[in-house]
């Protein structure tokens, strides 16, 4: 396998991880019975909870692009020591945004989705120049 395929089945594995805490902070704040509820009505989470849906919904949006950028290396044959490098920086980055955006680093927060998103963006570039 590929790094790059390598770091696309961890950041898959990250992105359960987040889902998970997600849960357990938003069980913890509207309870079981809401949680297990039909959800007629929307739930706005607030406070870790919240921020913890919207950084797991962020490395939703940021997995679409990083798995294209996987899937465009790997299949046009253009992994290499640099596209490798890209893939574990994006990880990197999406592993310390979780933190960043749980507790709010500012502007951290911010510098570390833009490494990540940057990340992606050479991946892909990459492919298609060299």
């Amino acid at each position: 396998m590929t790094p790059e395929l390598t770091v696309l089945a961890l950041a898959a594995v990250l992105q359960a991880v987040q889902f998970m805490l997600y849960s357990v902070f938003a069980n913890l704040q509207v309870g079981p019975k809401k949680a297990m509820g039909p959800r007629d009505t929307h739930i706005t989470l607030t406070g870790a909870a919240g921020r913890l849906q919207r950084a797991m919904n962020n490395h939703f949006e940021g997995l679409i692009f990083f798995t294209i950028a996987v899937v465009v290396v790997v299949l046009g044959d253009k992994a290499t020591a640099f596209s490798a490098i890209c893939a574990w920086t994006y990880l990197g980055a999406r592993v310390l945004y979780v933190p960043a955006y749980t507790f709010g680093w500012t502007p951290w927060r911010s510098l570390i989705w833009f490494v990540g998103f940057t990340a992606t963006m050479l991946m892909i570039l990459s492919a298609l120049l060299f």
